[in-house]
């Protein structure tokens, strides 16, 4: 099980505005700290954490972060108009468009994903795979 996800940051204020125009929405709590930002999904009392939490962070070494070739972090909507309104937050918030909403023709007929880019360059999908909302066949 996968325990947590972090991706690098040099300029913590302007990473922050980006996922806070998401995450919140997707019920991630947020907490900043002098290590940086972190979030996570609320956890009833008594039972541990089911997914992941998300960390962004300068790299430890004291180096310039940077973005890995092939890497990814998905999160996962509601619905298709909550990955497309999501979508524009996060571009209003200073990210960059890598794929606009949409299904994909090598993907199932309810995976509906939007691609997009974090200030740093980090590659972020916000998908939903909801069968009440509209497939592609």
């Amino acid at each position: 099980m996968i325990s947590y996800v972090t991706v690098g940051a040099d300029d913590i204020p302007r990473a922050k505005r980006f996922y806070a125009a998401f995450l919140p929405a997707l019920g991630y709590g947020f907490k900043e700290g002098p290590e940086g930002l972190s979030y996570a999904l609320p956890v009833p009392d008594g039972q541990r954490p089911v997914l992941p939490d998300f960390y962004v962070k300068p790299p430890f070494d004291g180096q310039p972060a940077s973005v890995g070739n092939g890497n990814m972090v998905a999160f996962e909507a509601a619905n298709q108009r909550m990955v497309r309104d999501l979508h524009a937050a996060a571009l209003a918030a200073g990210g960059t468009d890598d794929g606009q909403p949409g299904f994909r023709a090598d993907s199932g007929p309810q995976f509906y994903v939007a691609y997009l880019r974090d200030p740093q360059g980090n590659k972020i999908a916000l998908y939903s795979s909801n069968p009440a909302d509209p497939s592609r066949d």
